[in-house]
């Protein structure tokens, strides 16, 4: 089902017709094609509820009752020997990981640097993260580093895709604010917040914090002025792999990089090397869109965040650089008689699994007049331009409960630039420092059941729906806009439809 791009540069100077028409389904018959194609246009009616609207990941969403929970349980269409697979990843994904030599062989590896010891450190509950204090303390937050590329060879890296970034010389991928006895962390990510007041059109003042970012109390000697930097909560887990099984041709048809219509809006897509073929692919996870598969994102986090090998990422040392000859001096829990890495398999693919099978939890109050109204705003205030609300998922997905599903993540999974307010400014693939990802917005509304808070946004920065609405700018300040020129009762409707995905 995944198709290389390497065509893409050329057909997007194309009208918008013969840009969707060069990404055809293939997985459909032409009958099928035209059903697909009337069923995944945004309404225009808001009197009612759209027929299975409720049902966000199609047969595979989670009616159960909404608690703390909500997010954790499996897609509903899972066979019993599923089950059985997602419990295991479920265990392997809560598992605490320590440092070598140890006794506990098969859990031995931990970094000799990392961020945290599991993956539900960072994915507690499988919500988006939130930051914490003025200080960094959460183990679900992380500083990216990389520099601009220094000289022609690592400039054709890029090029080629062959490195997404350059990584920081002596302090690798990401800041790692923690280290197994005997070894010193690479520092700490501090915080500090700036109010800033923004008026609305009614007079209505909201109080936005802007965040500055400071790294303090290195631990390998200075770090290189030139550093780029980008802080990441750990983002949502749901509905993954429905994610995943969306046709790559539904997505590069809503790419429009030169913004040829006119409209203001110029979708991109990330290209990104998948390790395990050696092809482009289109980019789908991350923040930006810096992932082609589960399965990859999977094993460099494994990598990345815990210090983990795995047959995809064989780096028993995680993010240590050859600049730090303490971290390259420490053992590794690589076992001979248990595989040749220290998660070998099935260890990345029950990860991968669970990953992929974390259901979507069913809409509520979908035919609420609040929420219709909400919604009717949502559309005319142009969010949809960016955040698609439906999607049939592919008849070819490998996994027979992700195939010709009805989905409403409401996101087009594409690049979009969202001005200077929440650059990073730190390149990413085809990702610039202005552009992300637009999220899924299902199961947005129960973050604060979930995980206890109201945080939202790459780094958490905005405290309420509303906050993260005003930040919007770039391709997204007409609609940021035209919410901030709503009246307070359609505005709280759309914060109530929001709160209902």
């Amino acid at each position: 089902m995944h198709m290389r791009l390497t065509a893409v540069l050329v057909i997007i100077l194309f009208s918008g017709i013969a840009f969707a028409a060069a990404f055809e389904r293939s997985d459909l018959t032409p009958e099928d094609l035209a059903r697909v194609r009337a069923v995944a246009v945004p309404t225009s009616q808001f009197d009612g509820a759209e027929n299975f609207e409720a049902l966000s990941g199609g047969a595979a969403t989670v009616t159960k009752v909404v608690n703390q929970d909500i997010l954790s349980f499996s897609q509903a269409n899972l066979s019993f020997e599923q089950e059985e697979q997602f419990k295991l990843g479920n265990a392997l994904f809560r598992k605490l990981w320590v440092a070598a030599p140890s006794s506990t062989q098969a859990s031995d590896g931990l970094g000799p640097l990392f961020n945290a010891r599991g993956c539900q450190n960072c994915h507690l509950k499988m919500d988006a993260a939130a930051p914490t204090g003025d200080e960094r303390s959460s183990q679900s937050m992380l500083l990216r580093l990389s520099v601009p590329p220094r000289d022609a060879e690592e400039q054709a890296l890029l090029d080629s895709r062959q490195l997404k970034f350059i990584p920081e010389p002596t302090y690798g991928e990401q800041l790692q604010d923690f280290a197994v006895t005997g070894l010193a962390a690479e520092g700490r990510m501090n915080i500090t917040y700036v109010d800033e007041a923004v008026t609305l059109d009614d007079g209505t003042v909201v109080h936005l914090r802007r965040p500055s970012y400071a790294i303090t109390d290195l631990g390998n000697g200075p770090i290189s002025p030139d550093v780029m930097v980008s802080p990441r909560v750990a983002p949502a887990m749901t509905g993954l792999g429905l994610l995943e099984a969306i046709p790559a041709a539904d997505i590069l048809s809503r790419a429009d990089p030169d913004d040829a219509d006119g409209d203001g809006i110029s979708g991109k897509a990330n290209e990104v090397l998948e390790p395990e073929t050696g092809e482009l692919m289109l980019g789908r996870f991350g923040w930006k869109a810096g992932a082609a598969t589960i399965r990859s994102q999977s094993a460099a986090a494994f990598a990345g965040d815990i210090g983990i090998s795995s047959p995809l990422a064989d780096r028993p040392y995680g993010d240590c650089t050859p600049a730090q000859a303490a971290c390259l001096a420490m053992p590794t829990g690589e076992q001979a008689r248990l595989g040749q890495t220290e998660a070998p398999d099935p260890v990345l693919d029950l990860v991968t699994f669970y990953s992929q099978n974390l259901g979507v939890p069913q809409r509520r109050d979908v035919s609420d007049p609040q929420v219709l109204a909400g919604k009717q705003a949502f559309y005319e205030s142009g969010c949809v331009a960016c955040h698609t609300p439906k999607f049939v998922t592919s008849r070819d997905a490998p996994d027979r409960q992700h195939q010709f599903q009805l989905i409403w993540p409401y996101t087009d999974l594409l690049l979009h630039d969202m001005g200077e307010g929440l650059a990073d400014h730190r390149p990413e693939g085809l990702a610039d420092g202005f552009e992300w990802r637009t999220p899924p917005l299902w199961g947005i509304g129960l973050t604060k059941i979930v995980s206890g808070h109201t945080s939202f946004l790459h780094d958490g920065r905005a405290r309420s729906l509303t906050e993260a609405v005003l930040w919007h700018g770039g391709e997204a300040q007409a609609a940021r806009d035209a919410f901030a020129a709503l009246p307070k009762t359609t505005r709280d409707a759309l914060i109530a439809f929001l709160e209902s995905l």
